[in-house]
């Protein structure tokens, strides 16, 4: 995982132990709601903060450490800590001319050269005729039609209906 954002504060090498010694760092992050994160670096990684200052952009790479314990009362705790390995000063690029901004592709087979779809043409992919094309007032003209004939009524009896008028 990654962090980014200024540097707010850098802490002292402190020695815990004759084998072990910390540093801490606290990033602030650059979006809606800033948050403060402390970030330990541990025995040699302590050494990675020394050219780092406060208000300088980096990009921490971290890993999640979670521990239980249980105290003398036998009561259960747990602790969480987030352990840095890596930090740089993430660089700002530049977007060279005829490169696509990031995020967008490239056209494919050569860009615009291919011919686009318009109002009238088949659809490519489509082997079925259109049962529409052929239309006369709304009917089909063709007898190959993707509906079935309506069936034949007679003609010369009234047809009831539920409508109003």
């Amino acid at each position: 995982m990654e962090v980014l954002g200024r540097i707010k504060m850098v802490g002292p090498v402190q020695d815990v132990s004759p084998t072990f010694r910390k540093r801490e760092v606290v990033v602030t992050t650059e979006e809606q709601y800033p948050q403060h994160i402390l970030i330990e670096f541990t025995q040699d990684k302590c050494d990675l903060l020394n050219s780092f200052q406060i208000g300088e952009q980096v990009r921490v790479g971290i890993n999640l450490r979670g521990r239980e314990w249980v105290n003398p009362q036998g009561e259960t705790r747990y602790f969480n800590s987030i352990q840095g390995w890596r930090i740089d000063r993430p660089q700002m690029q530049q977007p060279a001319y005829n490169q696509a901004p990031q995020g967008y592709a490239q056209p494919q087979g050569g860009g615009y050269a291919q011919p686009q779809q318009g109002f009238g043409q088949q659809p490519q992919g489509f082997a079925q005729p259109n049962p529409f094309e052929n239309q006369n007032n709304g009917y089909a003209a063709n007898n190959n039609t993707a509906f079935p004939p309506a069936p034949n009524f007679n003609q010369n009896e009234e047809a009831e209906d539920d409508l109003p008028f």
